[in-house]
């Protein structure tokens, strides 16, 4: 017997269901730019042609611990409708919470630094561009991908980034079609250990490069702008818990595919760039890749690099006007701060500084305000009162304060042999 009437009408199709299902997608993979852009090339391409696949085994566990987090974020802003910012200033006198933003500020920066650089480094590969000029048509082009978000819809933003994730992930994976790969270099990889105090600071780079606390201040307000239109507004437990079903595998996919890209970058470079001189920097490392694998695969590299630059910087500004909205309780346009911004990366460049250093650094920096975002954010998802039956815990807490916990040993490791070392 066929069922017809309300509740046949009611049963959603498998059709219906798959458009449902895709129609929450989206926040993490504008979050998951912050995983692709100039600074992980400089630290993978560095790490890779300097000791081989030694470090595969950093960017799998920086990429786990990467969808633990943004899933987490995603969470807190879905179940309140506020963001990581906000809640922190909530529970902070005036004088904490200034000085938390100044430290949230400072990663900022290093952030656009790393984004802006990368972009002008790849206008010099493809068309000779002086980097303090290509750092202006970075800003200016960036300042058009975040004028969509403004005047039109969040979807139609996320719609830009992610064609242009999708240029990265071709532009950072072409040459491994015709590399030639270890298997059981890749295997010994997977071990977890170091070869000196270099190796220490290439993980910290990398780690700072791929759990990123910009991505982790913003995913909270993607997904909150996207879900939680009025955050005043009362949903249903049974609406939040099908939203974060989405928002799980929003995660899954497009973090899982960033890690791709940071460990086929690695590999590239461990296949293609160990004995070859000039390839700690980007552009000794273009030049080697254009050598061995053909000026088609570099260029491909090229055009993929100057991609992660355009997307990186956009939703870097994203999460500076996000945190400073939240923390200091002033709304900056998102354009307006990208203009502010984008002076120090050009004044840098004008003056003649390595540029793949300049990289390198600046995701140590990002590896040293990881806890600063990361403790906060566990401790609030975990709270009852807060997020009611959403609050995370069992294994999933443990998870995450193990993450907190490496990323905070690690970094005092790197101070350590850095002393030492300089002694």
């Amino acid at each position: 017997m066929t069922r017809t009437g309300p509740v046949a009408a009611a049963r959603p199709t498998p059709r219906a269901s798959w458009r449902a299902a895709l129609a929450l997608l989206g926040p993490a993979f504008v979050a998951s730019i912050a995983y692709v852009d100039p600074g992980n090339v400089a630290a993978n391409l560095t790490a890779g042609a300097r000791y081989g696949y030694l470090l595969v085994w950093v960017l799998v566990l920086a990429n786990a611990m990467a969808m633990l987090v943004q899933y987490q974020s995603a969470k807190l802003g879905i179940v309140t409708g506020r963001t990581l910012p906000e809640l922190l200033a909530e529970r902070m006198r005036p004088s904490s919470r200034r000085l938390y933003w100044l430290q949230a500020e400072v990663v900022a920066l290093a952030t656009d630094l790393a984004e802006v650089v990368g972009g002008a480094i790849a206008l010099q590969l493809l068309f000779r561009v002086p980097l303090p000029l290509g750092a202006v048509i970075v800003g200016g082009v960036s300042m058009a991908i975040l004028a969509i978000q403004d005047r039109r819809t969040q979807q139609r933003f996320e719609v830009a980034i992610i064609g242009l994730l999708a240029v990265i992930t071709i532009g950072f994976l072409a040459g491994l079609t015709v590399s030639p790969l270890s298997p059981s270099g890749i295997a010994s990889g997977l071990v977890p250990r170091f070869d000196g105090p270099d190796t220490v600071l290439l993980a910290a780079s990398m780690l700072g490069a791929t759990v990123m606390p910009h991505a982790i201040y913003v995913h909270s307000a993607l997904s909150r702008d996207r879900h939680r239109a009025d955050p005043h507004t009362h949903v249903p437990p049974t609406a939040v818990a099908r939203l974060l079903r989405g928002t799980r595998a929003d995660v899954v996919i497009a973090l899982g595919l960033a890690g791709v890209v940071n460990v086929g970058m690695l590999l590239l470079a461990a296949s293609t760039l160990g004995g070859r001189a000039g390839t700690d920097t980007i552009e000794g490392a273009h030049a080697s890749i254009e050598g061995a694998l053909g000026p088609f695969v570099g260029t491909v590299f090229a055009i993929g690099l100057l991609a992660s630059g355009l997307a990186s910087t956009a939703v870097g500004s994203y999460a500076g006007a996000t945190i400073m909205e939240g923390l200091l309780r002033r709304r900056v346009s998102v354009v307006v701060r990208r203009l502010v911004t984008l002076v120090p990366s050009v004044v840098l460049l004008a003056l003649g500084l390595d540029p793949t250093m300049s990289l390198v650094v600046s995701q140590v920096v990002l590896s040293f305000g990881i806890p600063f975002a990361l403790v906060p954010l566990v401790r609030l998802t975990s709270n009852r009162k807060l997020v009611g039956r959403f609050a995370t815990s069992g294994w999933t807490v443990a998870a995450a304060w193990a993450s907190a916990g490496l990323v905070v040993m690690l970094n005092l490791v790197l101070v350590w042999l850095t002393f030492t070392s300089a002694a």
